[in-house]
């Protein structure tokens, strides 16, 4: 590992990965409802950050495993700081889909 691993963010591919081989996981796309329309990935659902409050409604279960992405990987940090804030236990940022290389739904 060298120093700079530590200014880069998660692998999207793998945390894709990881969420596929995870029973019962929920991926989120926290960006807006515009940006989610252009392209995301299969199996996700939306919850803008702007709304992320609403979580509860979508996804009861405090011990639901949960994957979140964004654009960058800003968002989604944000995102994991108040999902767990909110008593969620299993809670993984998998950084952005701008480093996503797996095929998008529209």
């Amino acid at each position: 590992m060298s120093i700079f691993d530590f200014f880069r963010g998660p692998d999207i591919n793998q945390g894709v990965n990881m969420y596929k081989d995870t029973e019962n996981a929920v991926l989120i796309d926290v960006r807006e409802k515009d940006e989610y329309a252009e392209g995301h990935i299969p199996g996700s659902i939306n919850i803008p950050l702007s709304q992320i409050n609403l979580i509860k409604n979508r996804v009861p279960n405090l011990d639901t495993p949960l994957f979140i992405y964004c654009l960058s990987g800003g968002r989604s940090a944000n995102a994991t700081s108040i999902i767990t804030g909110m008593g969620y236990n299993a809670v993984n940022n998998i950084g952005g889909i701008s480093s996503y290389g797996g095929m998008l739904e529209r």
